[in-house]
């Protein structure tokens, strides 16, 4: 889960956590990407990072998601007389039928799990979260540096969309059968509207998407973190989320913002209200998204793992 010039958009959460954690003090960041592809590509990256890495002094090794800790296990644990190891979960990892039953068990021999939020630390069964050991919260954030309002007819331009148009942004692979597309197409066609998805676009682009939106939708059924609901406050445009994730946090309180389980009448009259509104539908999001800056999130991060280093 790391960009690649393939995939630019793969894991570009993660790439921004390690571009924040480089940019602060007493920081050095040793960066180990790999593509995954089954269990052979997992034990050639085991291999190649005890290749290149055994031999280097690191305080602490930070793993993300499950599959990705069992290779840096490769580096060893405190546990094992090693380097303390932390591995951040993100909520497939976890939910998945396969993978899942790993990532529990890695749970039990990392001297440092943690969940992109709260409710996965509870939901999402890491052995023992909350009450024989410590599990750390620590999402990545939102680059409020490249999600900023636009205006909204010149990113519609620049995506080749009608400025008058009438549009919906679905912020997710249609493929991704959690974030239910389904859902969203239903709403769209209730209210009038085009449904829009930047599915595979370059992170550059992305910030255009959401703010060539008249509203963001974003009706899955689970999230580890989710940062789409973020990404649409930070520019300032009405997101309509249901209550997984981070999205009863970061939205509540804020006008124009919907997050309530999905029912397609209420989705599709709110969702109306904005499109009605047309150029102007804009909501004051920025402030909450600025409490989830990917900057704050590294700072947090940075935290946990020096406390993990100096075993405070």
């Amino acid at each position: 889960m790391y960009p690649s010039p393939e995939r630019p958009e793969l894991g570009s959460f993660v790439h921004d956590q390690v571009e924040a954690l480089r940019e602060l003090p007493g920081i050095e960041v040793g960066l180990f990407a790999f593509r995954g592809g089954g269990p052979r590509a997992y034990a050639r990256a085991a291999r190649a990072l005890r290749r290149r890495h055994a031999r280097n002094v690191f305080d602490a090794v930070h793993a993300h998601y499950g599959l990705s800790g069992w290779v840096a296990l490769a580096l060893g644990s405190a546990s094992r007389g090693s380097r303390p190891l932390a591995v951040t979960f993100h909520g497939t990892d976890l939910a998945h039928p396969v993978v899942g039953r790993a990532s529990r068990a890695l749970a039990r021999l990392v001297d440092l799990p943690a969940t992109v939020s709260a409710s996965l630390a509870c939901s999402g069964g890491l052995p023992g979260a909350g009450l024989e050991r410590r599990v750390a919260v620590l999402p990545c954030g939102v680059d409020l540096d490249r999600f900023a309002p636009q205006d909204r007819r010149a990113a519609r331009r620049r995506l080749g969309l009608d400025p008058e148009g009438r549009y919906l942004l679905f912020p997710a692979h249609p493929g991704r059968l959690e974030k239910r597309h389904d859902r969203a197409v239903a709403v769209a066609r209730a209210a009038g509207a085009k449904l829009i998805t930047y599915e595979g676009a370059s992170p550059t682009i992305v910030p255009a998407y959401v703010n060539a939106a008249d509203a963001v939708l974003a009706p899955s059924e689970r999230e580890g973190f989710g940062l789409a609901p973020l990404e649409a406050l930070a520019c300032d445009v009405p997101v309509l989320a249901t209550p997984v994730g981070i999205a009863p946090l970061a939205l509540a309180g804020v006008e124009g913002a919907l997050c309530a389980p999905f029912e397609l009448v209420r989705w599709a009259d709110a969702a109306r209200a904005h499109l009605a509104a047309h150029a102007g539908a804009r909501i004051e999001g920025r402030a909450r998204a600025r409490l989830f800056d990917r900057r704050r999130m590294a700072e947090r991060v940075a935290c946990a793992l020096r406390q993990l280093a100096t075993g405070a």
